[in-house]
């Protein structure tokens, strides 16, 4: 029997848990550092007890960026062989999370073998799967209901869920208020926002919100603040909404530490790269320095097919300015379910913002990789490059679908490559050309 419900109450005790030891090598932090920032909430360790397959992962102040990838079972696209291909593409290319977003019929069957089978931590937004799971109409489900699902998703081994507690009546004043060119683009806060507006009451996971801190509480399940409000075109952000919601979330974040419930928040979303690092100081000042998630954000509107491009600008942006966590974006948002290439094109795009911006943190080792790919393209050694790189097929096949006649130079450059000039001059060689056969 553990005498600790959670890992920040742990911490809180002193007491340093199995998983805070593996994060702690991973991330070449000092066991006892990584133990004080869980207490205070700047590190989150998202390790629901029932999930027995995780490989544990700590997002928050001083460790790597972690990306996140979503996938699920929608109306239109009901193949969940399909849905667990993605899932292994997701693994494969190293994201360190998956939020299963399922929205249609009984989700909990493909949520249980990804819970049973990934390493990676397992997200929810239990407010998509109310309908289906409790075959009800969006207004006939109470309060209670709601409630249901998510002790539901947490039994199930689920590490965070995505609760949008903070679009509670004030949160709407100023949305009503401000108007928007594009309203409410969080699909748990569109569905929450109508339920408000058809019944007449308080948000349920605002009003009720210290019994689903009971649940989360429970099974050690990370809440991971939803911003209903974050801004989905360039026009709506920074708003009277986003700002008022954030107020709220920074409220509802203390209240959850106050119950040893790990706390990550989430943010936009839409936004101009001039107003993302602002956006980034302003969530760490208003959430206590607590874990930030961010979508995007995009930083423009206008590449629909592009916006793993526009997302991993704007991701790169806010993690070097204090982002923890990128929710990465593929080419198909705005257009379609992703299939398995555009999970694959997604999850790259995000790494390397997430890496880049490592780098610019100063992140323990972050350069390792990036030093290790300089010596081998200093020696010309292909294979090395191929399994130094985040995508080594891709590398691979890119190099050998216009082969070179010499292996030590690319078909780019050929003879010409500065690589190999340079290696010539420097060991007492000439260097030739037209003589060459």
């Amino acid at each position: 029997m553990r005498e600790y419900k959670t890992q920040m109450e742990a911490a809180k005790k002193g007491i340093l848990t199995p998983e805070m030891k593996v994060v702690a090598e991973k991330e070449y932090m000092e066991p006892e550092k990584l133990r004080e920032l869980v207490a205070k909430g700047e590190v989150a360790i998202p390790c629901n007890i029932n999930h027995t397959s995780i490989s544990p992962e700590g997002i928050g102040t001083g460790l790597r960026t972690k990306i996140n990838v979503n996938l699920g079972i929608s109306g239109d696209c009901k193949d969940y062989e399909r849905e667990m291909k993605k899932v292994e593409v997701a693994l494969k290319y190293g994201a360190e999370a998956i939020m299963d977003l399922s929205n249609y019929g009984k989700t909990n069957e493909f949520r249980r073998e990804l819970i049973a089978k990934s390493p990676a931590m397992i997200g929810t937004v239990p407010m998509y799967d109310a309908i289906g799971y409790l075959e009800k109409d969006l207004l006939e489900i109470t309060a209670e209901d709601f409630l249901k699902v998510v002790r539901a998703h947490a039994e199930e081994g689920v590490d965070f869920v995505t609760i949008h507690a903070g679009i509670n009546r004030r949160t709407v004043e100023a949305f009503m208020r401000e108007k928007r060119k594009m309203n409410i683009v969080s699909r748990g806060g569109s569905l929450l926002f109508a339920w408000m507006m058809m019944t007449g009451n308080e948000n349920p996971f605002y009003e009720h919100y210290d019994e689903v801190l009971e649940i989360l509480r429970e099974y050690d399940v990370t809440i991971s603040l939803g911003d209903a409000m974050r801004p989905g075109c360039l026009a709506d952000s920074t708003d009277a909404g986003q700002i008022a919601e954030l107020v709220e979330l920074g409220n509802l974040t203390k209240r959850a530490w106050e119950k040893d419930v790990q706390v990550m928040v989430e943010g936009p979303g839409h936004m101009a790269m001039n107003e993302i690092a602002a956006n980034m100081k302003l969530q760490k000042r208003l959430c206590h320095n607590a874990p930030f998630y961010v979508l995007g954000p995009l930083v423009t509107d206008i590449a629909p097919g592009y916006d793993h491009i526009t997302s991993a600008i704007g991701g790169a942006i806010a993690a070097a300015s204090g982002a923890d966590f990128l929710c990465y974006v593929t080419p198909a948002e705005h257009l379609r379910l992703p299939d398995v290439e555009d999970v694959k094109e997604g999850v790259i795009a995000s790494r390397i913002a997430a890496h880049a911006a490592d780098i610019a943190k100063g992140v323990p080792h972050a350069t390792d990789a990036d030093h290790a790919m300089a010596v081998a393209r200093h020696k010309v050694d292909w294979e090395e490059m191929f399994r130094i790189a985040m995508d080594e097929d891709k590398a691979r096949a890119y190099f050998e679908s216009t082969p070179p006649s010499d292996r030590h130079t690319c078909s780019m450059c050929g003879k010409m490559c500065a690589v190999r000039t340079t290696n010539l001059i420097l060991e007492g060689k000439k260097v030739e050309f037209c003589s060459e056969k």
